[in-house]
């Protein structure tokens, strides 16, 4: 809700003007990104797995039934919430782009109008009536990119960080934090890593016993339930708790833990700064810093779960390609730290000449490396839509028409062949393949299940599986110009023809 006055308690809220701004620059910034891949080659995702969202969302509003491929119920998506949220797109006509791109620009909004309202509530010297918090929003690229991406993470983004706001709070209702962390298990299974924060701060808050026990009985009912449905959802598609794509995952990048710990940590906690994030840095240090001095648990709790976080993801999975994706809603949290921490720091006892300079350059230095990344992010979309246009969705378009239905194909990226296609697949990822995440990478063991199966044709980036490719016939490929001119290859087919 929006409002124009200052509360007793000193809390700020957004004015509708303010939200109308915020609202009209996250069209204006999600557009310009769309018609940057529009003009480089043409509209589309810059993830293959956004496709995967798509064949269930559109299984599940056409079908009435939870698939990846018509008639084989599944348990391969990491996020069944968005999926639920795309079907609405095709019940509505505006599916696959439309709609997407909608949720993506909406979300952007609701995660900017949440960053405004949480400086303006955490810092009472905050008072600008223009809604700089929100628009540094609106236009980082990581961002930006996510709104465009037709992936769950600026949602999940959303969720993260109001629960991480909620703790800051000095009034918070348990029961909607569990709910909140209830709600990020559905979007993704490491939402479950919010209970450590919450649970930290509910034993250090003061109160009698009774009282301490009420609240955790309000997260654990808001969360258990949600948490409990998610579970059996997962147990009776696929007979786990958990989805095939979360086993799938830590096992096709085993191979990347071989590197050190810490300079895996590293690089992850170096995703953020890429951009106007590296800037807000020493905000984020002195928000904490005072954070420490205020015993403000709840904000050092939040920046307990930000590194772990972090580390879990260099322990477990440290993928950081396409632009670090699976880091990106931890990435919110911090830039409202840093932020704040500048906001904060302006009202510090320094000399008035050195603070003014030195907010002067402070400022200028984040509006100039903010913009020009907001433009950079723009080209690596639009190169990230071509590519997967290019290479994916063209390969997939061109089997549905030339491949023969009642073949079986085996392909590493399954998205666009299975929203565009009819062909039953064996997937070489895991994701509705579970049998081969045990060996997956293990060409040898991958030749003779693909024999055992049966399959007809081999999708997959040559280089990708050497051994597999070096005794098949080449039926197709797609000769994109984008995935050379990036230093890549061309996807082929093959025709399996067994060892």
């Amino acid at each position: 809700m929006c409002a124009s006055s200052l509360s007793k308690s000193r809390e700020f809220h957004v004015d509708c003007r303010s939200a109308l701004i915020l609202a009209l620059g996250a069209a204006f910034s999600v557009g310009v990104y769309l018609v940057a891949s529009r003009m480089l080659f043409r509209f589309g995702f810059p993830l293959d797995d956004a496709w995967i969202h798509q064949a269930y969302a559109r299984n599940l509003a056409l079908r009435g039934e939870w698939a990846f491929l018509p008639g084989q119920l599944s348990g391969g998506s990491t996020a069944p919430l968005w999926a639920a949220l795309l079907a609405i797109g095709y019940w509505l006509k505006a599916a696959p782009y439309g709609w997407t791109y909608f949720l993506g620009g909406l979300l952007l909004w609701g995660l900017a109008m949440a960053a405004e309202v949480s400086a303006r509530k955490m810092i009472s010297s905050y008072r600008s009536r223009f809604p700089w918090v929100g628009l540094f929003f609106i236009g980082e690229w990581h961002l930006v990119w996510a709104a465009g991406s037709g992936m769950e993470t600026l949602l999940f983004a959303l969720v993260v960080t109001t629960g991480l706001v909620l703790l800051t709070l000095e009034k918070r209702s348990y029961l909607t934090l569990g709910v909140l962390i209830g709600l990020s298990v559905w979007l993704r299974p490491d939402g479950i890593t919010l209970l450590g924060p919450a649970l930290v701060v509910l034993a250090l808050e003061k109160g009698t016993l009774a009282k301490r026990l009420r609240r955790l009985s309000g997260l654990a009912s808001g969360f258990g339930i949600l948490f409990a449905f998610y579970l059996f959802f997962n147990l009776a598609l696929a007979g786990s708790p958990w989805p095939n794509t979360f086993y799938a995952k830590q096992q096709e990048y085993a191979i990347l833990q071989q590197a050190s710990f810490w300079g895996r940590f590293l690089t992850e906690a170096g995703l953020p700064l890429i951009g106007a994030g590296a800037l807000l840095l020493p905000g984020v240090l002195l928000h904490l810093w005072a954070a420490v001095r205020r015993r403000q648990y709840g904000i050092l709790a939040g920046a307990a779960w930000f590194l772990g976080y972090l580390a879990l993801y260099a322990w477990r999975l440290p993928a950081t390609y396409q632009h670090g994706r699976y880091i990106m809603p931890a990435m919110p949290i911090f830039f409202i730290w840093g932020l704040i921490g500048f906001i904060d720091h302006r009202t510090a006892p320094l000399n008035f000449r050195w603070r003014r300079a030195l907010d002067k350059v402070w400022q200028l230095s984040v509006a100039l490396v903010w913009l020009g990344f907001w433009l950079i992010g723009a080209k690596s979309f639009a190169e990230d839509v071509a590519f997967i246009e290019s290479e994916m969705v063209t390969m997939s378009r061109w089997v549905a028409e030339n491949i023969p239905v009642d073949a079986l194909v085996a392909a590493h990226d399954i998205g666009a062949l299975g929203y565009f296609g009819h062909h039953d697949l064996v997937d070489l990822a895991g994701l509705v393949s579970p049998q081969v995440v045990p060996f997956l990478r293990d060409e040898t063991r991958l030749a003779f299940y693909l024999d055992d199966q049966g399959v007809d044709y081999l999708i997959t980036f040559p280089r990708w599986y050497p051994m597999l490719v070096q005794n098949a016939a080449l039926v197709y490929s797609t000769h994109g110009q984008f995935a050379q001119a990036l230093g890549g290859e061309n996807m082929a087919l093959y025709r399996w023809q067994g060892e």
